[in-house]
């Protein structure tokens, strides 16, 4: 039985289980995701099987905020070469998650 958390918002009882974190994988944290943080933008990866407004609950569930926007991306896997023999990266889905105004997630 997966264990269940319950948020109180405006009226609304929200129910959140262990799905929203399958639908977020993990927050990325790179120089350029990290120049978004002050226009109140963060990325993560997220499931390949999650869609636009999956991601915008887990999001709100999970951090306790309102999303305002998300775009979603996939990033295609590179050909990399590691002691002289071929290899590739693992691709992955991304999202840029938009927040409201007055929000913010500290990650």
């Amino acid at each position: 039985m997966a264990k269940k958390e319950t948020i109180k918002e405006e009226g609304k009882e929200l129910q959140h289980n262990n799905v929203s974190y399958s639908v977020l994988v993990k927050p990325i944290i790179t120089e350029k995701s990290y120049a978004l943080f002050q226009a109140r933008k963060y990325s993560f990866e997220v499931s390949q099987a999650a869609n636009k407004q999956e991601i915008a609950k887990a999001v709100e569930l999970l951090y306790n905020v309102k999303v305002s926007q998300v775009r979603v991306m996939k990033v295609k896997p590179r050909t990399v070469f590691v002691r002289g023999k071929k290899g590739t990266t693992s691709g992955y889905k991304k999202a840029i998650v938009s927040l409201k105004e007055g929000y913010s997630i500290s990650i």
